[in-house]
């Protein structure tokens, strides 16, 4: 399959989506088509270095593609909160967590503006391809510090000038954007990945 026909099959999907307004359906256009293949999943959770025991917030988690795999990482005494202001995606990974009685999964329903996450009980902040959905974002991440512990991270991955059919749908955010409004919401780089090839993968630890 090329990739503009894989496009084309997403676009489909999310047409499908906003007719059936199903919570699988959802479920499906966040993840796309052949996802695993551009999205580099494992790659990205490796490059995290996620040390077991840890704390994690999966925010914008949607179907919970990353959450499973975020909780595999930390293990059972580590804990993974499912973010998301959609309610069918937090009773979708609810229903999934207990499927595969993964206990270490908490599905969080939040409001637009507040993750409602626990204060000083996060290792890291991970979200994925919903950093451009975020309103308000200097002031929401610059709340978020109040969220993490001593050391705490924020990693985002969102989609970059590269991708051409989220560009169209203006589904993404430059690069410089997401460095820029990270730094005056009183974070500093701490490392970037570029081994995915339309998405910026940055991470950043609070300004001390």
């Amino acid at each position: 399959m090329g990739t503009r026909h894989r496009h084309l099959v997403k676009l489909a999907v999310t047409c499908a989506i906003i007719l059936a307004g199903c919570a699988r359906l959802k479920q499906c256009a966040y993840e796309g088509v052949s996802r695993d293949e551009w999205q580099q999943p494992q790659k990205v959770v490796a490059a995290l270095k996620i040390q077991p025991g840890s704390s994690i917030a999966d925010l914008g988690s949607g179907g919970g593609y990353f959450t499973f795999r975020l909780a595999d990482a930390v293990g059972p005494a580590g804990k993974v909160y499912a973010v998301d202001v959609d309610p069918d995606m937090v009773g979708l990974i609810a229903k999934t967590a207990k499927e595969k009685s993964a206990d270490n999964v908490e599905p969080l329903l939040a409001k637009p503006n507040d993750s409602l996450l626990p204060k000083s009980a996060i290792d890291l902040i991970f979200t994925s391809n919903t950093y451009h959905h975020i309103d308000n974002r200097v002031i929401y991440f610059g709340t978020l510090r109040q969220a993490l512990r001593p050391g705490g991270r924020v990693a985002i991955i969102d989609f970059d000038r590269r991708a051409w059919i989220e560009g169209l749908l203006r589904h993404y955010t430059p690069s410089e954007f997401i460095k820029r409004e990270m730094e005056q919401a009183g974070y500093e780089l701490e490392q970037s990945f570029d081994f995915l090839d339309r998405q910026t993968f940055v991470v950043f630890r609070p300004k001390t």
